[in-house]
């Protein structure tokens, strides 16, 4: 069993805090426990004047699998609808990470799946190993997408790609995220980390200031209408997932068979 309090590490130096993921073992999946670390983390982060700058990074094989599955069918048991405008944990790293006026930084290495990728939509920079894979797979677990990725990805890819993206839901490697402008930069999984390390302390020796309002006024307008599509997504996704489609891709992943959407 995985130790809780040891699957989120943050750590704070010289004006950067680091966000790692730390629960390899399984994947870095993410359980509520964990979102309500990160959310945490970035809450005291927005207020610390120390901190200049958040990096979220994993190890140079995993990113995140998403969301833990075992640990999302027991926090919606029954069918219970997540709720954005309640205080789940999910819900409050999403605004939290949404809203967080300081730059934010990820260092991407190997699989990025759901809300692996879309909270790279929050992000000011993305660095990617060379063997990143980028997937939203919500279709094909009977959902929608969340975060105002349904928003956002299409401002970002341009519309066709972003319906293949998330109407297909398979992955897209590091060069095709270069490309559609999700990353910054494609670099070997063992520089990874250390990259997105080097440029948060040149963002650290800045003026905290004048990043700050940099950042806002570039996201100027924005801000409402991403915290109106999460909601609209966050109740959408809540009815989807009562529905017969999620149920269906969700005994089938527990029962390691092919779902069958056919009366779906």
């Amino acid at each position: 069993m995985s130790d809780n309090s040891q699957d989120i590490l943050v750590h704070t130096e010289a004006g950067v805090c680091t966000i790692t993921f730390n629960r390899a073992d399984k994947k870095n999946s993410i359980t509520e426990a964990m979102y309500a670390a990160m959310a945490d983390a970035l809450a005291q982060a927005e207020q610390d004047a120390a901190v200049r700058c958040v990096v979220f990074q994993g190890d140079m094989a995993i990113f995140s699998a998403g969301n833990d599955i075992g640990d999302f069918l027991q926090q919606s048991a029954g069918g219970a609808a997540p709720k954005p405008a309640a205080d789940r944990p999910v819900w409050r790293f999403l605004r939290n990470i949404a809203g967080f006026p300081k730059p934010v930084i990820a260092a991407v290495c190997g699989p990025a799946v759901g809300i692996g990728t879309t909270l790279l939509l929050h992000c000011d920079l993305v660095y990617a190993g060379d063997n990143a894979a980028f997937s939203l797979p919500f279709v094909n677990l009977g959902l929608c997408p969340e975060a105002a990725s349904s928003m956002l990805l299409p401002q970002m890819f341009g519309y066709h790609r972003a319906a293949e993206a998330l109407l297909l839901g398979e992955p897209f490697m590091a060069e095709a995220a270069l490309e559609v402008g999700l990353v910054n930069r494609v670099v070997p999984p063992g520089e990874c980390n250390a990259l997105a390390q080097a440029q948060a302390r040149k963002l650290a020796a800045k003026p905290l200031s004048a990043l700050i309002e940099t950042k806002r006024l570039m996201k100027a307008g924005q801000a409402a209408q991403v915290a109106a599509r999460m909601d609209e997504e966050g109740a959408s996704f809540g009815r989807l997932m009562a529905g017969p489609a999620a149920r269906e891709a969700f005994t089938a992943f527990m029962e390691k068979r092919k779902p069958d959407f056919s009366k779906c």
